[in-house]
């Protein structure tokens, strides 16, 4: 890469054309499902609240988020240019001891910086006072850019869901993820955590069951099989509206699982999360962003950084290529 250059824009006015529209009802899905799991699909009804299964003594939290500092562009020998995008992102974990009412990090979140582009000759962007080493990819448009970087934003989050279970003591610990559990099914007592809703998986008979949960009730389980395979299910947290698809979280566990330990996974889920639901005058986003996951989201998004200041750094970088 003999040359690139820092786009002079505000990398947060770039966010929406890279990340599409998430707005809008869900979608129809092409996934196949099977209803069965649990019990058979002309019996679903909401299933309440086991009286007597109590939340395990631990609940692990993991979440990552991710920033786009810069996009830039190179020039390559021939004359052609490829965007790219400097990124930050940072995983980390939430240790929730219920029996104190305690939250507290467990470990320390981890950070890391790529530049994402398709270009053939890029390398390493050196920027005091950090680097971003070379993701290469094979699609070059911003939306393919920014989508690429989900892939080591999960590596990252599944390296510190490891790195705090092995530091933990409690054998009996929940590990929730916040979103899809792909790429992270090999990590036990783990459910996946879906809080928005941009696809409709079920028949229409069985989304009305789904729409009829109270909160503390879920939805039978069922198997989803899509780019991923798990055992999902859904769940009603307290404080949304009175609106059918309000305060309802998906989640999901290891296909790999059998059947009752899906189940057993499921009742477990729902004496625990409600917990832990936001309400409205403190998280737009109640009740389904978690109070310790917003917490933790604020302090990982400290971590990545001054993003002015960042994008300054870059820009100098870029001046002095030419």
């Amino acid at each position: 890469m003999r040359r690139f250059w820092v786009d002079a824009w505000d990398p947060a006015y770039l966010a929406g054309a890279e990340a599409g529209d998430a707005g809008g009802p869900a979608q129809e899905s092409t996934a196949v499902t099977d209803p069965d799991v649990e019990i058979p699909a002309a019996a679903w009804a909401p299933v309440p609240w086991p009286a007597d299964l109590r939340a395990p003594d631990t609940v692990l939290l993991v979440d990552g988020v991710r920033r786009t500092d810069a996009r830039v562009w190179t020039r390559e020998p021939d004359g052609t240019s490829y965007p790219g995008l400097a990124v930050s992102y940072a995983a980390g974990v939430v240790h929730c001891d219920l029996r104190r009412g305690q939250a507290t990090l467990a470990g320390t979140p981890a950070v890391e910086r790529r530049l994402v582009t398709a270009s053939p000759t890029a390398t390493d962007l050196e920027c005091q006072p950090v680097r971003y080493p070379v993701y290469r990819v094979t699609a070059g448009e911003l939306p393919q850019l920014s989508a690429a970087v989900q892939g080591p934003l999960t590596r990252l989050e599944a390296q510190v869901a490891a790195a705090a279970r092995a530091a933990g003591t409690d054998p009996g610990d929940l590990l929730v993820v916040d979103g899809p559990l792909r790429g992270r099914t090999e990590l036990p007592r783990t459910v996946g955590y879906v809080k928005t809703h941009q696809r409709r998986y079920l028949p229409p008979e069985l989304d009305a069951v789904v729409a009829r949960l109270a909160p503390g009730q879920r939805s039978p389980v069922f198997r989803l099989d899509t780019n991923w395979h798990c055992y999902s299910w859904y769940v009603r947290l307290p404080g949304g509206s009175d609106a059918p698809w309000a305060g309802l979280a998906r989640l999901e566990c290891s296909v790999e699982l059998a059947p009752t330990a899906a189940v057993a996974l499921a009742d477990l889920s729902l004496v625990t999360l409600p917990r832990f639901a936001a309400t409205a005058y403190k998280d737009p986003r109640a009740p389904q962003n978690l109070v310790p996951i917003a917490g933790l989201e604020q302090r990982l998004r400290a971590r990545l950084g001054d993003v002015r200041l960042l994008h300054r750094a870059l820009t100098q970088a870029a001046a002095a290529t030419g």
